[in-house]
């Protein structure tokens, strides 16, 4: 009996499954016994399934390890650790959740060398991460032919080893999550660890002390040292960073949980937990104007605009509501601080910092004019021995030319377009607003890209590496021709 795959999972051309006897079902529909389990309610991704001929799987087997655990974990590491603490000798790729997400490509790329494993059928998510890594290669290539110096050669090693660990992330994200229910929990804890990095933030603007300092981790060294904090636009205001790598990179990771936060707020199981996601997601939203950041204002506005087409107008007129009282607050509690933001837009025209993202065009396009195709080599355009590039697509068009700016549009709207193709297929409004949710990282990081180089923070990559795989993963869970789960054991044992 010969197999074929379908939106990620396996059936059998043989024959359909039978219709099922509703007494073969009992065994899904019965109530349980223990007190404290009343509340359970089977789910649909819980029922059995035939993987393979000779060979039967059911997804109510409990794994103790699966992909959404290590991507627990990647999360936990890099939102709660200092982002210069790195395994010693290994540099920038040696953050522990980077080392964890390339062991999760390692893991993919096993899975794909047995048969049978769960990893199979179609995904567009793969398709584009692909036409990005070309990119990268090609130019990688090119940087090799032309001769590199030790320390591009270095870097454009780096450069690689990060991709590859982007890659794990965004893989096993789009197809090692094995249900919907797991999909969440990744994406609670996400929420969960940057409120708590938010907190942070706040309590350095509070106290007006680098509290990452304190943060030592035996085994890990710092790399460098931290960004600290920073005065900007006088009154004795600082920006915060939290752990990560930048005052922008901090408000625009933000920015990204704030959607998620939302859609916990909203469709958490527990008036309680409804509550929790609500005050964390305060939180996260309160934090970002303390970066003093335009990007991270621009990034939020950018998030709710997405989320609004999957909002009634009830719904909207409380976020409105809540983000006026939230600005008031911040008014109070800050007497400036509004003002000082208020002013990075007005004097946008005077500000230093704009005037050098200007001036970067007629040096870049000059530059790029020289290797316009694949660039000088990824990896291969270093800050400190060139120049300062407040630009992600400039520094992809230095490193990668204009096929690497092809690459990050596919890559970029990839996400996007699978998520609003999973918006338009899903059957009931949780999965749509989790979509609207999803879609809104991607297309953030395309447009703060304008204004920050921004893979050059390792938070902000792993962050969008999760959500472009969550936007493949909601395209696999609401794929029309996923094979039928409404056979019991009994009718899948009529098949053999």
């Amino acid at each position: 009996m010969t197999s074929s795959t379908v939106a990620g999972e396996s059936r059998t051309r043989q024959a359909p499954p039978q219709a099922v006897a509703p007494d073969d079902l009992r065994i899904f529909k019965r109530k349980p016994k223990r007190k404290w389990a009343q509340g359970y309610r089977p789910s649909p991704d819980l029922l059995p399934v035939l993987v393979d001929e000779r060979t039967y799987a059911s997804r109510r087997r409990r794994s103790h390890i699966d992909a959404a655990s290590l991507l627990v974990l990647v999360v936990i590491l890099i939102q709660l650790l200092p982002s210069r603490l790195v395994v010693p000798d290994l540099t920038s790729v040696g953050r522990p959740g980077l080392l964890i997400g390339l062991l999760l490509a390692v893991w993919w790329m096993l899975s794909k060398l047995h048969p049978r494993l769960a990893m199979i059928g179609p995904q567009p998510m793969r398709w584009a991460f692909v036409v990005y890594a070309l990119t990268l290669l090609l130019s990688y290539a090119a940087g090799q032919f032309r001769g590199l110096p030790v320390l591009e050669a270095n870097s454009a090693d780096r450069a690689l080893l990060g991709a590859l660990a982007f890659m794990g992330i965004v893989f096993m994200t789009a197809d090692g999550v094995p249900t919907r229910d797991r999909l969440d929990d990744v994406q609670r804890v996400l929420v969960y660890c940057t409120g708590i990095n938010a907190v942070l933030g706040i309590m350095q603007f509070v106290t007006k002390k680098d509290l990452t300092q304190s943060i030592v981790i035996p085994g890990l060294t710092l790399q460098g040292e931290l960004v600290g904090l920073a005065d900007r636009g006088g009154g004795g205001l600082i920006r915060v960073a939290g752990t990560t790598g930048h005052f922008i990179e901090f408000s625009v990771v933000m920015a990204f949980a704030v959607p998620l936060g939302i859609h916990y707020a909203r469709y958490a199981s527990t008036k309680l937990e409804r509550r929790i996601f609500l005050v964390t997601t305060l939180l996260i939203a309160g934090s970002i104007p303390l970066a003093l950041s335009r990007t991270g204002i621009l990034a939020v506005g950018i998030a709710l605009l997405c989320m609004w087409p999957a909002w009634n107008w009830r719904f909207r007129f409380n976020v409105v509501v809540i983000s006026v009282g939230l600005l008031a607050l911040l008014s109070v509690i800050r007497p400036g601080l509004l003002g000082t933001l208020r002013s990075l837009f007005s004097n946008a025209e005077d500000d230093p910092s704009i005037k050098g993202r200007t001036d970067d065009y007629a040096i870049v396009f000059q530059y790029a004019s020289e290797r316009p195709w694949l660039g000088r080599g990824t990896g291969t355009f270093i800050p400190e021995l060139y120049r300062y590039l407040d630009n992600q697509w400039l520094m992809t068009l230095m490193n990668n030319g204009y096929l690497g700016i092809a690459g990050m549009v596919v890559l970029h709207f990839s996400g996007v377009f699978l998520a609003i193709i999973a918006f338009r297929r899903a059957e009931n409004e949780v999965d749509r607003h989790l979509c609207a949710a999803i879609s809104a990282v991607p297309l953030i990081a395309a447009l703060t890209g304008l204004t920050f180089d921004s893979f050059s923070f390792s938070t902000f990559v792993v962050v969008l590496a999760l959500q472009l795989g969550a936007a493949g993963a909601m395209w696999r869970f609401t794929h029309p021709a996923r094979t039928t789960r409404g056979a019991a054991v009994g009718a899948l044992q009529q098949q053999r």
